[in-house]
């Protein structure tokens, strides 16, 4: 259990650093370099990946559609962050679920019982109360939470692929993605820097740094939650989707006064109703 808590507040600690480096004016796409930077030195020397692995036929082609899709996720998760909270967010992000499980079902013929009909519908609605603004706020910029849900729920499809190829091990593969994350959001920031004007911002470093270190430590003790709970998969599932929501919640209403309207705070519930309908289904 202790890794599953590790996992949750790792995994909203990254959208908390995003939100306290405006404050900064740190720079959300070197942020994203730097954070990569982290996450490959903290990969290589803590699951020693075999690079020689990756001769056996790996899906190079996923790796790369992984590797561009992420970088450009997180800037869309950083615009999220910035004009619709971290709240809207982390419960974009974790409805993001439903993407790969309709994805099973329309792709790959995976059956629906009940339960698994109930909470996709349940999550659907949950979706549009909580990307609802509140009246007084006249700025509506949904298109970047409903990003973050698509694209995470893409990227999952992907990662589920990946972990199919047992002849690479799943952390050689990820260090591997990693590697191409960081190519592609050098070439964005490069981009800024010298096409679009931008400025460097030192200041951006450490945030890099910190948000590659819990960035990594979500997956690593995620990893870790899994083999503890080898016997029953769904405790993490319920417990990672359900923890961000609420925590992510939490802390966006009592540090960052965000305003949740009724609809918003109906929305959240119905989130978490849509998750433990989905892990019942997936115990039937």
């Amino acid at each position: 259990m202790l890794f599953l808590i590790l996992s949750i507040l790792c995994s909203v600690i990254v959208g908390v650093i995003f939100k306290i480096s405006r404050k900064y004016s740190a720079n959300p796409s070197q942020i994203i370099s730097f954070n990569y930077i982290a996450a490959i030195t903290l990969c290589y020397f803590t699951f020693t990946p075999d690079l020689n692995a990756l001769d056996h036929n790996a899906p190079l082609e996923i790796y790369t559609s992984v590797g561009i899709l992420l970088p450009i996720l997180f800037l869309f998760l950083a615009l999220s962050i910035k004009y619709m909270g971290i709240a809207k967010t982390d419960a974009a992000q974790r409805l993001s679920l439903f993407i790969p499980i309709l994805a099973a079902w329309l792709l790959f013929n995976e059956g629906f019982n009940t339960y698994k009909v109930i909470g996709v519908l349940i999550g659907f609605a949950a979706l549009l109360f909580i990307l609802k603004k509140p009246s007084n706020q006249t700025e509506n910029k949904w298109i970047y939470p409903a990003a973050v849900l698509l694209g995470f729920g893409v990227i999952d499809i992907l990662f589920k692929k990946i972990a199919l190829y047992t002849a690479v091990p799943y952390t050689t593969s990820l260090f591997f993605v990693f590697l191409i994350a960081f190519t592609v959001s050098i070439l964005i920031v490069l981009y800024k820097l010298f096409i679009a004007k931008e400025n460097f911002v030192l200041k951006s470093i450490p945030f890099g740094i910190l948000v590659g270190i819990f960035n990594f430590g979500n997956i690593l003790f995620y990893l870790k939650a899994h083999k503890a709970f080898a016997e029953n998969p769904s405790t993490v599932f319920a417990g990672m989707n359900m923890g961000v929501i609420i925590l992510g919640t939490l802390i966006g209403a009592f540090f960052f006064k965000e305003k949740l309207s009724k609809i918003n705070v109906l929305g959240l519930v119905l989130a978490l109703v849509a998750v433990i309908f989905i892990v019942l289904s997936q115990l039937k």
